[in-house]
Parts: structure tokens; C-alpha cells; sequence
């Protein structure tokens, strides 16, 4: 028999208690807003419904700005998925624009419409045999389900096994990492250790069986600029030999501004390879969208004087309309919010940018390289001469070379064309020439 509780005791003259759990029209959340508010000093700029979102990738409540961008990548999808002939694509543009945003944003396209994808993030002197591995085992995963032929998903799997097993740097017959394929390694197919080999038999296989769906497969690389030369030569012939037999798989990348000239130092075919798209700052239009929008939803409001003085503050960069957007939401006393609300809140924001966006990246560099940058913010804003930088610092340009080599590695600077170079963050070279040397 079991054992049954004891009835719960019951004050004279009150209903039973029922368990409720706690929802938006509780008289709990109703109640919450009596003693919040003022501490909040506002109903209708509450920061619980904060709705901007400055994150590393993270996507805005409003993509605003990027109808052209969306709509290329639309018509990719399409012709790949009719059979017709398109070409990779490649994203770049400064820290902050929104590249790897859009990236995801892609990404979510493609599996809308059910191809199989897979996404790496590049790193330098890391090869990208096992990254890419790892991808397209997921995005065949997505595919299998649907696959009517299981020995065509083995394999695959089998020479995608092989591919990521070998290592060339290990001893023969030997890898110092098995991925987790449940088949035996396939023998004769991507696995001769020739990188640019390998990935094209890799691609053209795993286009293959994206084939026999109707469907595509999507390669998503991030901080493209870091891929190892002799990588990215392979990834651009692999590609080619895409265009060429028409199979459905693409690569899309995104990297900073000096990632074409990457891929032409790679392949001369490059520039013929992929369709590239330069991600900018905003238009004072977009701007006010990615304000405007979620503030809407939210039912609060700027006054036009405060959105001019947000886009003076934010320059139309993506991520620093997000960080301003932000702490002028938490401090603003209510709705519409005004300019006096962004005077009293950029100070903090600023700060917030000079901490986090800035200052870490500042504190990666060694005090030589800090030399270099302070000199390069001495200079000008935009793309400066080398010779000029070196002058200031009162060296010869080669002495200075594996300083300007370090900062181009560690992604703070880039060479804009043959003889110049540039910050890859936006206003970069504003807050130096506020740190103290």
C-alpha cells in the first residue's frame, strides 16, 4: 500500500492552496514593478527590457543596414540550389562592423532551407585539416536523416575519417587524434597528407551527397585572415574545382579588410573565385533603424536631437551604436529619451568601450608594439605611411618590422596597401592618443 501524504492543513474560512508557477499576469510580476520602479526611476525605460545587445557576434535586436548583403546571399543559395554556377562568398571590413553577425545570419539562411552546414573560426598557425572536419561531419549530420542510401552517408564519413586522421607532421601510419566516426577510415580518398588535394576530394565528395537531396552544403569561416598560407591555397583550389564541376558546396568567410589580397597572394584566380562584399559602418538611416526599431517595441522613444547626437558618438559603427544604445537605455530617466540623456550617458560608455572593446586588445600588445601604435595614432586616423611611422620613432623601417609583423598576427593592425597600414578597430587610434605614454 503506498504511503500517501498528509492532507495539507487548512486555515478556517480560506480555499485550498493550488501550485502556480510564476507568468508575466501573476499578481508576482505585477507586484515586482511597485518596489523596482523606484529604483528604476522609470516604467517605460526599465533596463530589464534593455533591448540592445553589444556582444562579440551577437546578433542585434535590429540588423539593420544589411538588406543588400542578405539579399546577394539569397541569390546564392538559389543558384546553388538550382545547379547554376555561383561563386563563394567573402565578407570583410574593421572589428565591430558586423561581419560575424551577418556570418551567423547565413548560416540560419542555409538551414532554412535545409542544406547541411558547418562553421570554424580560423587560427593562426593552426591548421584547418581538423576545424573543417569537424564542420562538415556536422553538416552532413543535418543531412543523413533525410538520406535514403545509409552506405552513401558511410562512405563519406569514411573518407572524411581519413582526411582528418592524417596528420602530417605525425610518423607514418600514425595520428595523434581520431575523431568521432563511427567507421572504419576510408583508404584512397582525401587522405594523400597534400592539404590542397585532400580538401578538393573532401569537398567534391561531401557536394556529392548534398546532390542526392537537392540541397547544398556551407562551409562558414570566421577571422578568414588567419587560415595558414599554404591552407588558404588549398581552400581557393578546392573552390575552383567547385566552380568548375558545378557541385553545391560553397565557402563563405569573413576577415578583415586585408583578406582579398590574402587570397590573391594565394591563388591570381582569386580575384575570379568569390563574390566579396564590403561590410561597412552604417548610414545615419540604418543607424537610427537599429535604434528606433526595439525601442518601439519597448514603447520608448528618441527625440531627433538624440539621435544625432547618438550617431556623432557611435560614427554608424554597429557595435558601438549597441554599446551607446545600451547605457542610454539604463540611464535615462524616461520616455523620450533626449541629447541631455546622451551627454550624461556617453561618459560611461566610453568608458565601458575604453575597457572592454579597447583596452583589451591594447593590453595583448608587448611595450615595443604599444610604440608602434602610439606612433601610427600620432600620425593620422586613416592609412599611414610605414616610412612615416618610423621617422617618428626615429628607426629605420626593417628595425621595426617584427613589431609591425607581431601586431598584424595578433589582428590590431593590417596592411591597408603595399607601404601603409591601419588599425582594425575602428576609432583605435582616438583612444590611444588618450592613454598616456
Amino acid at each position: 500500500m503506498a504511503l500517501l501524504s498528509p492532507p495539507a492543513q487548512r486555515m478556517p474560512g480560506r480555499a485550498p492552496a493550488t501550485r502556480r508557477s510564476a507568468t508575466r499576469r501573476s499578481p508576482f510580476y505585477g507586484n515586482l514593478g511597485r518596489p523596482l520602479y523606484p529604483v528604476i526611476k522609470s516604467e517605460s525605460v526599465d533596463p530589464v527590457r534593455n533591448p540592445y545587445a553589444p556582444g562579440a557576434g551577437q546578433r542585434p535586436p535590429e540588423l539593420a543596414g544589411r538588406d543588400r548583403e542578405l539579399q546577394q546571399f539569397e541569390i546564392v543559395l538559389e543558384r546553388v540550389a538550382r545547379g547554376r554556377p555561383e561563386r563563394s562568398m567573402v565578407l570583410t571590413g574593421l572589428r565591430g562592423v558586423g561581419k560575424t553577425v551577418l556570418l551567423n545570419t547565413f548560416k540560419s539562411m542555409a538551414m532554412q532551407r535545409l542544406w547541411g552546414t558547418g562553421k570554424i573560426e580560423a587560427r593562426p598557425e593552426q591548421s584547418i585539416r581538423r576545424p573543417v572536419a569537424a564542420a562538415l561531419h556536422m553538416a552532413i549530420r543535418e543531412l543523413a536523416p533525410r538520406h535514403r542510401a545509409p552506405e552513401r552517408i558511410e562512405e563519406f564519413l569514411g573518407v572524411l575519417k581519413a582526411f582528418a586522421m592524417r596528420d602530417p607532421g605525425a610518423a607514418k601510419g600514425t595520428s595523434h587524434w581520431s575523431p568521432a566516426i563511427d567507421v572504419p577510415a576510408g583508404r584512397g580518398r582525401a587522405d594523400s597528407g597534400d592539404m590542397e588535394i585532400d580538401l578538393t576530394e573532401l569537398f567534391v565528395d561531401a557536394a556529392s551527397v548534398a546532390t542526392d537531396l537537392g540541397v547544398g552544403v556551407a562551409l562558414f569561416i570566421d577571422e578568414m585572415q588567419d587560415v595558414q598560407a599554404s591552407d588558404i591555397s588549398a581552400l581557393c583550389a578546392a573552390c575552383h574545382e567547385l566552380s568548375q564541376s558545378g557541385g553545391p558546396l560553397i565557402v563563405v568567410g569573413a576577415g578583415l579588410p586585408h583578406l582579398p589580397s590574402v587570397l590573391s597572394a594565394s591563388k591570381s584566380y582569386s580575384e575570379r573565385l568569390f563574390r566579396y562584399a564590403r561590410i561597412d559602418r552604417l548610414d545615419r538611416e540604418a543607424a537610427d533603424l537599429a535604434l528606433i526599431a526595439p525601442a518601439e517595441r519597448e514603447k520608448v522613444e528618441f527625440t531627433p536631437e538624440a539621435l544625432d547626437a547618438l550617431y556623432e558618438a557611435a560614427d554608424g559603427y554597429p557595435y558601438f551604436v549597441q554599446a551607446y544604445g545600451k547605457v542610454v537605455w539604463d540611464l535615462a530617466p524616461g520616455s523620450p529619451i533626449t541629447a541631455d540623456d546622451i551627454r550624461v550617458a556617453s561618459p560611461e560608455a566610453e568608458e565601458e568601450l575604453a575597457v572592454g572593446f579597447f583596452g583589451s586588445r591594447y593590453e595583448r600588445a608587448t611595450p615595443a608594439e604599444r610604440d608602434y601604435m602610439h606612433a601610427m595614432a600620432s600620425v593620422g586616423d586613416e592609412p599611414v605611411p610605414t616610412s612615416d611611422v618610423a621617422e617618428l620613432l626615429g628607426r629605420k623601417p626593417s628595425s621595426l618590422s617584427p613589431a609591425r609583423d607581431s601586431l598584424i598576427k595578433k589582428g590590431l593592425i593590417f596592411s591597408a596597401e603595399r607601404g601603409f597600414i591601419a588599425f582594425t578597430v575602428p576609432h583605435f587610434g582616438k583612444f590611444l592618443r588618450a592613454q598616456p605614454l
